[in-house]
């Protein structure tokens, strides 16, 4: 990603281009709007008139200027500047995992591990059911992925952490980040409710387990903390705002997993809290040229009554087996509960 400064009708812009292509457009800070009628031609409305732009010979530091379709001037570019934030040693341990999740023979590798290490913790039965869920959850995100045109390497599955769904390119607006969030969840939400039907057609108690369980699961990553789901959903809806805002919500999130993660001796959730604060810090750090498009007040409350809807999907499926005679079927809202 580049970003290129500029002065067009001595207002001060800020363009960001992948290759040839415009990502985000902002003026005095604030990301506005644009189309993309043909190829690398973009325009945008300034003070009621038509500006476009033809990005065609960017790389030349050039760019073709016009107002109300006609031609304007040519522009010579300023040298641009790559966006991305030096991370020094986390910038090394990316580009390594990058390559690590290159080989598709891991994914093999990491399947079978997660299933072995499960089946040896628990049983056969438990591990094939807990890797159906986890499965189902990232092919939620996968499609949502897909859906916005964004290229996937598929899902991973990580043995004693969960699942992750892995893409190629980066999101653009804080809408697809919210979508691709829920969907995981709102995927799960289907296994769940399927589980509860199957269960009273057959009277198998395994298809109970898998809806309780999915339920469990999915309601654990709606939790509003990074980088779990409900982290991204919170962050988006939070940083669209303000980015203080933003980032004192984000930071209550980590505080109230810390207390969560003493008050149940979670010591895995203090990992992933971990990977969360330095998620926090970089979005912080990148908050003057973050090219991802804030959502409006309405994408704002619609983000968050969805967010509301799938929590309390997976709470009624986890409350219609607490008073269960099964042990199993009803732990979890007796962990929920107390």
């Amino acid at each position: 990603m580049i970003k290129i400064d500029l002065m067009l009708a001595e207002q001060p812009f800020t363009i960001m281009f992948s290759g040839q292509q415009i990502v985000q457009i902002f003026h005095n800070q604030q990301a506005i709007s644009f189309d993309n009628p043909r190829g690398n031609y973009y325009q945008f409305n300034l003070d009621n008139k038509l500006i476009g732009i033809d990005s065609t010979e960017v790389n030349n530091q050039s760019m073709s200027l016009f107002v109300d379709d006609v031609f304007a001037t040519q522009l010579a570019l300023p040298a641009p500047v790559n966006n991305t934030p030096k991370t020094g040693f986390l910038g090394l341990a990316a580009l390594g995992f990058k390559l690590f999740k290159s080989a598709k023979v891991i994914k093999v590798a990491l399947a079978g591990a997660s299933v072995a290490g499960y089946a040896w913790l628990f049983s056969i039965e438990f591990a094939l059911m807990l890797i159906a869920c986890l499965v189902v959850h990232e092919y939620g995100h996968v499609r949502a992925m897909k859906y916005f045109g964004i290229k996937t390497k598929g899902i991973y599955l990580i043995p004693f952490v969960g699942g992750l769904a892995v893409s190629d390119d980066k999101i653009t607006t804080r809408w697809q980040d919210v979508v691709i969030s829920l969907m995981g969840p709102a995927f799960g939400l289907f296994t769940s409710v399927l589980g509860v039907v199957l269960y009273y057609a057959t009277e198998m108690d395994i298809f109970a387990g898998v809806a309780v369980l999915s339920a469990l699961l999915n309601l654990f990553n709606l939790l509003p903390i990074l980088p779990l789901d409900g982290g991204h959903v919170l962050k988006s809806i939070s940083f669209s705002m303000r980015s203080w805002v933003g980032l004192s919500v984000c930071l209550l999130g980590v505080l109230f997993g810390l207390w969560l993660s003493y008050t149940f001796g979670l010591m895995l959730l203090v990992f992933f809290l971990f990977v969360g604060a330095l998620e926090i810090v970089f979005e912080w750090r990148g908050r003057h040229y973050s090219h991802l498009l804030p959502l409006d007040k309405y994408g704002q409350g619609f983000s968050a009554a969805m967010y509301a809807i799938v929590v309390a999907g997976h709470v009624a499926v986890m409350m219609h087996f607490a008073d269960s005679e099964n042990p199993i079927l009803s732990l979890p809202m007796t962990i929920l509960s107390s």
